[in-house]
């Protein structure tokens, strides 16, 4: 099987548990995952103080080809994203070569800044809705995913939002056993 590939976008403010998470999820399932800082540095703090170290700066890798990019929330991190030219030149591409981006809890906002799927179906942290609804169709679910765009919540829902990015990327076959082993009972 041909390996996939995913690029996680990284700002300071981001939320800790949406990227390590997801970047764990995707890993154990076989992704290659690489976390890229958009800021000048590879140290990242984030939402909690949590300091995360980044694989690279996106300067150095936001002309290779991904499967899916991958946006965490975080407030103050989701606003740094959606302000970011190079993060929206990154989703833009993303988006026309018709491939998966994936948003959680505050970062649809930041999809909105750079114009991404507009009127598709999505979710968001609740406080976001309002952001959100003259642009898309919200939706309440814990994930939605219309077509390349996978949405969620929240860090209550992280783990049922790396498991819909396996199962898109990879198929259920690989995403099952990837929560059995995590003993995640919620995914079916």
């Amino acid at each position: 099987m041909e390996t996939k590939n995913a690029i996680l976008l990284l700002a300071d403010g981001a939320e800790e548990m949406e990227t390590v998470t997801t970047v764990d999820i995707l890993r154990r399932a076989g992704i290659v995952v690489t976390i890229a800082s958009i800021t000048d540095s590879m140290t990242i703090k984030c939402s909690r103080d949590i300091k995360i170290v980044a694989d690279c700066k996106l300067d150095d890798v936001q002309d290779q080809d991904y499967d899916v990019v991958i946006l965490p929330g975080g407030l103050g991190g989701s606003k740094a994203l959606g302000a970011s030219e190079k993060v929206g030149k990154l989703l833009k591409l993303q988006e026309n070569k018709g491939k998966i981006i994936a948003a959680i809890c505050a970062a649809p906002t930041a999809l909105k800044s750079h114009g991404i799927f507009k009127n598709k179906q999505l979710t968001s942290y609740p406080a976001m809705k309002d952001q959100l609804t003259d642009f898309y169709q919200y939706l309440e679910d814990d994930v939605v995913i219309d077509g390349n765009l996978i949405t969620s919540r929240g860090p209550g829902t992280v783990y049922s939002f790396a498991l819909a990015i396996v199962e898109k990327l990879l198929g259920k076959s690989a995403a099952l056993p990837v929560a059995q082993g995590m003993l995640y009972k919620n995914y079916q």
